[in-house]
């Protein structure tokens, strides 16, 4: 499993296409030959580039879904709607499609950061709001996420 590490700001040309930060760049080397998937976010609204490996264990998972339920093949529906594959060309830019461009509000600006295994591209300004927002109740998510709850072992 990889884990990527970094937030980092970035241009957005007229084509929809910016530069990956070098350092990134370098954390992608072991999957860069095998492309990515680029989705929109299922709770925020921002991008998100899967490394094909990634995406098809995602897709692994989700397959074992019963599609005889209606709510599983809405949020298959869902989850999938706007998916692309893209890759990083040989100058080391990523091209957005418009369509994921205008369903991220991505402006000039934007934020290209880490999230475990896949990466987040926001609009620059969307990402600090959402930052800004969290961090209020950042102590508390951190808590109740992470907190070694001992309730749970005595049952």
């Amino acid at each position: 499993m990889i884990n990527f590490i970094g937030t980092y700001e970035c241009k957005i040309d007229a084509k929809g296409r910016f530069m990956m930060p070098v350092s990134l760049k370098k954390q992608l080397a072991p999957v860069l030959q095998e492309g990515f998937v680029l989705k929109r976010s299922v709770f925020q609204s921002c991008l998100e580039l899967y490394p094909m490996k990634e995406w098809n264990e995602m897709m692994v998972r989700m397959n074992k879904l019963n599609r005889f339920k209606k709510k599983n093949n809405d949020f298959i529906r869902r989850f999938t709607a706007g998916v692309k594959t893209v890759e990083i060309d040989a100058n080391g830019r990523l091209l957005i499609p418009k369509d994921l461009i205008h369903i991220a509000s991505i402006t000039k600006n934007l934020t290209v950061s880490s999230a475990i295994n896949i990466i987040e591209i926001w609009d620059k300004e969307s990402y600090e709001q959402a930052i800004d927002e969290a961090a209020v109740d950042f102590a508390d998510l951190a808590e109740e996420v992470m907190g070694d709850d001992t309730t749970e072992l005595l049952s």
